[in-house]
This record gives C-alpha cells, sequence and structure tokens, in this order.
C-alpha cells in the first residue's frame, strides 16, 4: 500500500509541476462552455435547458484530451519499464496511475463545472446534484481512458485512435449522468436511480479497468 500511495503522489507532484494536461482540459472545458452561448444564441431558457448535457459533454472530451498522458510520458523516458520491474504487480501500477490521472484533472473538471453552469444558466438546485454526479462519473472516465491509453501506447496518431475506441465507452456514463441531473431539474423521475447506475459504472470500471490496462501494458513492454 506504501508503495501504491508514493507512485499516486509522485504522479500527482509531476502533474501539477507539468501542469500541461491539467491546463489544456481545464481550458478546453471553459473555452467549449464559453463559445456555446455565442452560437447558439442569448435564449436563456434554452441555454438553462441543454445545460447539463452540454457541460458533460465538454467534460468527457475535456477529459479526453489528456487521457493520452496516463501512461506516455513514463513510457518516453523508460520510467515505465523501471515502475514495471518494482515491487507493485502492474495492475497496481496501472490502478495508480488511473487514480493520479482522477485526482489531478477530473476533480478539477467536475469542481470547475457549478461555475461554468453560470455560463448556461443552470437553475440553482442543480449545482449540488451536478459536483456529485460530476465527482461520481469522473472515476469511470479516468479508468476507462486508461485502457485506451494502454492500447495506444507509442503508437503514431494514437491520440485520435484512443478518441475511437473510448468515446463509445464513455456513453453510459453520459446517459446516466445527464439522466441525474434531468431528474433534479425537470422531473419527474428519480435522481437516485441513475446516480446509483452512475456509482455502478465507476465502481465496475475502478475494478475492472487496471486489469485490461494492465494486460495491454504487458504487451507494449515486450
Amino acid at each position: 500500500m506504501k508503495a501504491f500511495l508514493a507512485l499516486v503522489g509522485r504522479d500527482l507532484r509531476l502533474a501539477w509541476r507539468e501542469g500541461g494536461a491539467i491546463g489544456v482540459a481545464l481550458g478546453f472545458y471553459l473555452i467549449v462552455v464559453a463559445i456555446l452561448p455565442l452560437g447558439l444564441g442569448p435564449d436563456l431558457k434554452l441555454l438553462s435547458r441543454i445545460a447539463p448535457g452540454v457541460l458533460w459533454v465538454a467534460l468527457l472530451l475535456a477529459a479526453l484530451l489528456s487521457a493520452d498522458r496516463i501512461f506516455y510520458n513514463d513510457y518516453e523516458d523508460g520510467a515505465l519499464e523501471v515502475i514495471a520491474l518494482g515491487p507493485l504487480p502492474i495492475e497496481a501500477v496501472a490502478a495508480a496511475k488511473c487514480l493520479a490521472h482522477w485526482l489531478s484533472v477530473g476533480v478539477p473538471l467536475a469542481l470547475l463545472a457549478p461555475i461554468l453552469g453560470l455560463m448556461l444558466n443552470l437553475d440553482i438546485k442543480g449545482y449540488g446534484p451536478l459536483i456529485f454526479t460530476m465527482l461520481a462519473g469522473t472515476p469511470a472516465i479516468s479508468f476507462i481512458g486508461a485502457i485506451g491509453a494502454a492500447l495506444t501506447l507509442g503508437l503514431r496518431r494514437g491520440g485520435l485512435l484512443l478518441s475511437l475506441l473510448i468515446l463509445p465507452l464513455y456513453v453510459p456514463v453520459l446517459i446516466f449522468g445527464v439522466s441525474s441531473m434531468d431528474a433534479v431539474l425537470t422531473g419527474p423521475g428519480s435522481f437516485w436511480t441513475p446516480f446509483a447506475i452512475l456509482c455502478a459504472l465507476s465502481l465496475a470500471s475502478i475494478a475492472l479497468a487496471p486489469f485490461a490496462a494492465a494486460a495491454a501494458l504487458r504487451m507494449n513492454l515486450q
């Protein structure tokens, strides 16, 4: 456990020190949400109605931009091979890197969402559920993204291939994240049912994705 936490801490320090992936993800998220009202016009009711979907889609795309960096930097400088030969099983290495990606990218994006909701005239009663659903759903985004990052590791134009592989797997997260928000804002459905499914998707991703990513890493490190 100590080695696992040390690896998570190392990746977090590198992420904050370099800042590139986080800055790109946050900047992309801000720009997409900021320019959308310019294209749709000043219809506040329309913006309020589509705000949950827009915030979720923009978050998925912003997180996807940084997903290919989960393993790439360590693969490029050879550190990934050294880490894979260390005391941690490679499944635990994959899980640690997914957790670091969620903490450094997923959580900041989720916390930024309510501020961006102001630009879309999001109803005030949706701010709390928005944070809860995004904090519940973003682990699935990081852990599923790690599978694509491991499969495309070292490939030319791997980012494009990663998008094609991973975006379809994000669809359930998007559906139940937006459904939870719609239940709060427009009713009459229950918030808790889609929210529970969203949590289940994240838990399943946390349990299964490190094994899939580890298998892909073994193949690429041979």
